[in-house]
């Protein structure tokens, strides 16, 4: 298994780079870090209530990153709005006899939780780094209530040629409607991604 550590890069490229905020996964004073990507994004004259309410959602999805040890992650949020969506790169930690598309269609047809469950549609795809299955789902974050969120989300599960391991590309969003147009993005940030 290849650590995250043998690379020296994970790249994505980002359509329109003004509405990406790249997540700083190796800062040290993560609060502070958040507190100026949200003024950044903002703008000086916003309230600072919203500026810190704005700070604490790029903690959230930071934490939710690191704590998934991701390669590397970024936010949608177009200027001066909200955070849409969310996308994560991390290596799966897969024993070698499972590190096929055959295993990884078998798991997810299988597999309960946020983000399993009424899938959209699960096909097979050839990206540049490698085949991967990608994995198209909706799921209600409170399955027991009838007022929880519902996430939608693609995730390409990606076989590397040059290395042996699995990586998952994941972009999330709970904006349904923007359903479709999220899903061509998820295809192309799946389709940029490189390892160097």
């Amino acid at each position: 298994m290849v650590s995250p550590d043998d690379w020296r890069e994970c790249r994505v490229d980002l359509p329109a780079a003004h509405n990406w905020l790249v997540l700083d996964l190796r800062c040290e004073d993560p609060e502070e870090w958040a507190l100026g990507l949200a003024a950044e994004h903002l703008g000086g004259e916003t309230d600072e209530r919203l500026r810190t309410a704005f700070a604490e959602d790029l903690l959230w999805y930071w934490g939710a990153a690191v704590r998934q040890g991701a390669l590397c992650a970024s936010v949608l949020a177009p200027r001066n709005d909200a955070i849409i969506a969310s996308y994560s790169v991390r290596e799966l930690r897969v024993p070698p006899e499972s590190l096929s598309l055959a295993a990884f269609r078998a798991e997810a047809e299988l597999a309960e939780g946020p983000y399993f469950g009424g899938v959209l549609g699960l096909t097979e795809v050839e990206l540049p780094l490698g085949p991967a299955l990608r994995v198209h789902r909706q799921e209600p974050t409170d399955p027991e209530s009838d007022r929880g969120v519902v996430v939608e989300g693609v995730a390409h599960y990606v076989l590397p040629v040059r290395h042996a391991t699995a990586l998952e590309c994941r972009l999330l969003w709970t904006s349904l409607g923007l359903g479709e147009e999220l899903a061509k993005v998820a295809d192309e940030l799946a389709d940029s991604l490189r390892l160097a």
